[in-house]
């Protein structure tokens, strides 16, 4: 059976990959800002992002399976609404406005908010089917089967917690768009901190308090994580068994430091400036992990023996 790359998540990733390039460019040109980023710096960051997941989710659903009509439906729904939402972005930035949290009346606004408010569920809800479904299938060898089990749920967890950003009750700042209008943004995406004050170079993530786009970030391209991991135990030559093992090991692993990750940006802590606590939850999540990554090493033959071929008798 030909591997077929899923076509809508494929010419997706085509499409976020030019956009990001158009991004690029428009960031030089122009020099309007928000909250001291470039207008151009969103679309940017979320054109690359969803490129490199939208082609992942293509690769796997070459991986042949069952229920492909409701694998293949999910994933259409998902590039549709990823090139949406990336699109409105676009044309936000290009009208020198803020995206998310805006209390603007501006009718376009209005209309933006609106279709976030009900596509960004559905396209949650697609990827939790997606998860659902091959959670139950088998497909490829045991370890490249639970890195995709594993990484979908992961992924599923990151966009989960994008909805911390929308709940943060009584947060409401003033800030002040690209063209001079004065904005009302309700909730937002730092902790302890205002929204839009100094971040760390590229992502833009807050050093002066919590970030809850960090496990955003962290859980949503988990599933690129341990495709890549499974895709590289297996160059190695390692057995299958161990592979499975060491997939496992790293799965129960990234879903420990998306926790702590959750935890510490929920606590106004900076990425990049840990505390006592959190120094020592992950040095207790590092010493897990090396643990179970020893226990899978030893638990068999670690590398697969090269079949050894009679000697031919004289």
């Amino acid at each position: 059976m030909t591997k077929t790359w899923h076509r809508p998540t494929l010419w997706l990733a085509v499409v976020m990959a030019v956009g990001a390039v158009g991004c690029a460019v428009a960031l030089l040109l122009d020099g309007r800002v928000l909250q001291g980023s470039s207008v151009w710096a969103k679309p940017l960051k979320f054109a690359v992002s969803l490129a490199v997941y939208s082609a992942t989710l293509s690769w796997m659903l070459s991986l042949p399976h069952k229920g492909r009509r409701w694998t293949s439906g999910a994933a259409t729904t998902i590039a549709a609404i990823m090139f949406m939402e990336v699109g409105l972005i676009a044309v936000q930035a290009s009208r020198g406005m803020f995206t998310h949290y805006n209390t603007s009346d501006d009718p376009l606004n209005l209309v933006l908010q609106f279709t976030f408010g009900t596509a960004i569920p559905a396209m949650f809800l697609a990827n939790v089917v997606l998860a659902l479904v091959l959670s139950f299938q088998r497909f490829g060898t045991r370890d490249v089967r639970w890195a995709v089990r594993s990484g979908l749920w992961l992924a599923v967890l990151g966009m989960f917690t994008g909805y911390l950003m929308v709940f943060q009750p009584g947060k409401r700042t003033t800030a002040v768009d690209a063209e001079g209008r004065s904005v009302e943004l309700v909730t937002g995406h730092s902790v302890g901190v205002p929204d839009g004050g100094p971040g760390m170079p590229l992502t833009g993530w807050s050093t002066t308090g919590g970030d809850v786009r960090v496990p955003h970030f962290v859980g949503m391209h988990g599933l690129q994580v341990m495709v890549l991991l499974a895709l590289g135990l297996a160059a190695l030559g390692l057995a299958e068994r161990v592979r499975t093992r060491l997939v496992g090991v790293t799965a129960l692993g990234y879903l420990g430091l998306l926790a702590l990750l959750t935890w510490q940006a929920l606590r106004g802590e900076a990425l990049i400036h840990p505390g006592g606590t959190t120094w020592a939850a992950l040095g207790g999540l590092v010493v897990v992990v090396a643990a179970g990554a020893g226990w899978a090493l030893r638990s068999g033959t670690a590398v697969v023996s090269p079949v050894r071929q009679p000697v031919p008798q004289r």
